[in-house]
């Protein structure tokens, strides 16, 4: 048995939960735990490293699109490896000196390894070097995150698979990917292998893609994306088996069809890292869907534990768990003040092709809520900007309530979604009106952010 180890604080994970360790627990006893790479989903697997690939991809995206603009260009090539060497080879030295500075800084102590709970703020760390650590702390922060989820028809075939986890460190591109999901991680990785050269074909159990969005919205991205993948709507894999070297993975799919493949990506979700954690021990009450129960300051069932992020959240979104971090450590640090959590407008964005953004209710939600609203679509071409860019898919959607003039969502499709939707967020944030928004600044003309003014003139301005 290990000699029990008594800490002021004890973060378990070292993803947002690591920027608590603020100056405020200067001189205190800290300890960070982490099973694997330092940094979290994020840096490592998550938002940096697909972002680079998406914004090559829209590179790549260019070239093959210019044509109808009168420039003769072809995409000669693609260096797969380079792309993928220059994006880890940025990310990759950051984790780990994330990981020195925890074990060889100032201030706090590293366990690297598996933590379980076994009592009330007491833990037992399971070290990757086969040792082990028991430590109880006046206070404990759970910041585990969240992982993929794989269904069992591929968990127990015999052919390989990835997961967002693994796809973007293969070592060759695949000319065939078939895709299990529709949701955002479906949809960004489409646009990045498509993009590059794979053929790309989408599994999707739903209906439409990106179904957790506004209905329209979301049809409106599907019918986009069928132009460019070929997506199976209404379809689950079957059954899965290995091939030849010419075909490594046979895929038999729900409306009968059979699909080969070089490689299949799992995008089916993510769920929260808690399976293994203990929770019942602890007394961290936790969520049917595995999720730790915190209230708004983060607080969980269990005195002086706390949570935050992917593991507690129902937004697995990094600004969401940064901002989290940020409510968390002033409560760690001060009782008596405690700050609760602003999940009033969360925003969000998918960066496929095109790019997707949305902040506030959709159109479904508000009117099962009976809550009155007025809606208008603003279409990219119908701009100056969008005539420089030929657009024909791009839209701004706003909603809004015509008693106080308030903005109640925002949802765009189209190029630079995840920027233009910004002053929007900012109106809905502050309480500004629609009208004071679009007719009290200047716009620049002929600059894409037209296309949010003219959608907010679009609902009035009286």
């Amino acid at each position: 048995m290990p000699d029990l180890e008594h800490l002021d604080l004890l973060i378990i994970g070292s993803g947002s939960g690591n920027s608590l360790v603020t100056p405020d627990f200067a001189g205190k006893r800290v300890g960070v735990v982490e099973r694997g790479v330092f940094g979290g989903t994020c840096l490592n697997v998550g938002c940096i490293p697909t972002k680079m690939f998406s914004y090559t991809a829209d590179i790549a995206g260019t070239i093959a699109d210019s044509r109808r603009f009168g420039v003769d260009a072809t995409l000669d090539g693609v260096r797969w490896r380079d792309i993928r060497d220059r994006i880890f080879g940025r990310i990759d030295p950051i984790s780990a000196a994330g990981r020195d500075y925890r074990i060889n800084g100032p201030g706090t102590t590293a366990y690297l390894g598996d933590a379980r709970f076994v009592g009330e703020r007491r833990v037992r760390i399971e070290l990757n070097d086969g040792g082990a650590a028991e430590v109880e702390a006046d206070q404990v922060v759970i910041a585990t995150g969240a992982h993929a989820q794989v269904p069992g028809v591929v968990r127990d075939s015999d052919v390989m698979w990835h997961t967002s986890d693994t796809i973007m460190r293969i070592d060759e591109l695949p000319a065939r990917l078939l895709v299990l999901g529709g949701g955002y991680i479906a949809a960004e990785f489409a646009h990045v292998f498509g993009a590059l050269g794979s053929r790309v074909t989408l599994a999707v159990r739903g209906p439409r893609l990106l179904r957790h969005l506004d209905a329209q919205i979301a049809e409106h991205f599907t019918h986009v994306a069928r132009g460019q993948w070929d997506v199976r709507l209404g379809t689950v894999i079957e059954q899965l088996r290995p091939g030849g070297a010419d075909a490594p993975i046979h895929a038999t799919l729900s409306d009968g069809s059979e699909v080969e493949a070089d490689a299949l990506l799992v995008a089916a979700g993510r769920a929260p890292n808690t399976a293994n954690l203990g929770c019942d021990d602890a007394g961290v009450r936790l969520h049917p869907d595995g999720r730790v129960v915190v209230d708004e300051y983060g607080r969980t069932t269990a005195e002086g534990v706390w949570a935050l992020g992917d593991v507690s959240s129902p937004y697995q979104l990094k600004h969401v768990a940064n901002h989290e971090a940020r409510v968390v450590a002033h409560n760690l640090a001060h009782p008596g003040d405690l700050r609760a959590f602003d999940h009033r407008f969360v925003p969000a964005a998918v960066f496929s092709r095109p790019q997707v953004a949305t902040v506030g209710a959709t159109r479904q939600e508000l009117q099962a809520a009976g809550v009155e609203y007025r809606e208008y679509t603003q279409r990219y071409a119908d701009v100056a900007y969008g005539w420089a860019m030929e657009d024909r898919e791009g839209i701004c959607t706003v909603l809004a309530d015509p008693r106080d003039g308030s903005l109640l969502a925002a949802h765009l499709v189209g190029h630079d979604a995840s920027s233009l939707i910004q002053p929007l967020i900012q109106a809905m944030s502050f309480g500004q009106r629609w009208a004071d928004v679009a007719r009290g600044q200047y716009w620049i003309h002929p600059a894409l952010a037209e296309v949010v003014e003219n959608a907010l003139l679009g609902l009035g301005t009286d």
